[in-house]
């Protein structure tokens, strides 16, 4: 038996939910409220960045800036594009990398191999999970479950060399394999 007193304050707490989000009676989706939090609760290092080409006020749509400061992709610049789903915290977002970049869980055309984003998403993950993972990438390249085969085989069989190549890309633009990459030297 549904007790309707607590369907009705449910729905009085999302709609002052709503409210408190700005909208007037206009109710946000559970994937808006749950990325609300997430927003709220995102504390970024310095050499990590958010913007929102749609508007601030747009959340389910951000890029996210990466910079690392060490490791083989150290000066390098990342942009990462975030689209978050109505089935969001259940559903992963849809992340793409933006920046051209030769790494073995980065293919040609952008798209990330990160378990997270994948097979071992769970709601309880948040965005700052994911810029994290996105972040480890950069430092610690798995090419044991390669997007890019040719750059995970280059990185096992001549790791100097993998991260000279990297380098050059970052630096001045190179071209590896017969594929150009661009420089992405941050600014």
């Amino acid at each position: 038996m549904i007790k309707l007193f607590s369907v009705r304050d449910k729905q009085k707490k999302e709609e002052d939910a709503a409210t408190a989000a700005g909208g007037k009676g206009i109710r946000l989706s559970a994937g808006e409220l749950r990325m609300q939090k997430d927003m709220a609760e995102l504390s970024l290092p310095s050499n990590i960045s958010i913007t929102f080409p749609d508007g601030a006020e747009k959340l389910m749509h951000f890029e996210i800036m990466i910079r690392p400061d060490e490791g083989i992709y150290r000066g390098g610049m990342f942009v990462f594009d975030f689209n978050i789903g109505a089935g969001y915290p259940h559903d992963p977002p849809k992340v793409l990398c933006k920046t051209k970049v030769y790494h073995p869980n980065i293919d040609l055309e952008g798209k990330i191999c990160l378990n997270i984003l994948r097979e071992d998403w769970k709601p309880i993950l948040t965005i700052s999970s994911v810029i994290y993972g996105l972040q480890f990438l950069f430092l610690d390249p798995n090419p044991d479950d390669p997007l890019n085969k040719e750059a995970a085989v280059a990185f096992q069989d001549n790791p100097r060399r993998f991260e000279a190549d990297v380098q050059r890309a970052i630096m001045h633009g190179h071209v590896i394999n017969g594929q150009t990459f661009p420089s992405c030297r941050a600014r």
